[in-house]
């Protein structure tokens, strides 16, 4: 069963779930004051967005991997807004990718490669690869 096969919204919701009992991924202090990136106005409003955005970052890297982390600010970048002057992309905040990744490394879901960026390991595909079954047979 591949993550490809259910739908992207709750296999994300499902993953931060199951992220959330892991000890290794905590979000700092300054987490609930930062912005996602210069495009953005206020910080995230949901109360669990790190663990939503970790479990979105292991999706990308199953589909995209290895993926490194300007290629991560440019996906999860948007359009800032410039009042009258015409809107431009920006990149979202690489401080906040970088520490979901290097905590996703000490859980041992991800791996550093060389010169390539990250890729998931066995643990994290099994990982992936069983809330996709779960979803796929409407279990829990």
């Amino acid at each position: 069963m591949s993550v490809k096969d259910v739908s992207a919204k709750i296999f994300i919701k499902r993953a931060g779930e199951e992220l959330k009992k892991l000890k290794e991924l905590t979000p700092p202090k300054w987490s609930h004051f930062a912005k996602t990136g210069v495009h953005k106005e206020r910080p995230p409003e949901q109360p669990d967005w790190w663990y939503i955005r970790a479990a979105s970052l292991l999706r990308r890297i199953y589909i995209n991997g290895p993926v490194g982390i300007s290629r991560l600010r440019t996906h999860y970048g948007g359009r800032q807004n410039r009042g009258q002057a015409p809107e431009h992309s920006r990149r979202a905040g690489g401080k906040i990718v970088r520490t979901i990744l290097q905590q996703l490394e000490q859980a041992g879901l991800v791996i550093k490669v060389e010169r390539a960026g990250r890729k998931l390991t066995s643990k994290g595909v099994r990982m992936l690869e069983k809330i996709a079954e779960r979803i796929k047979t409407g279990g829990t």
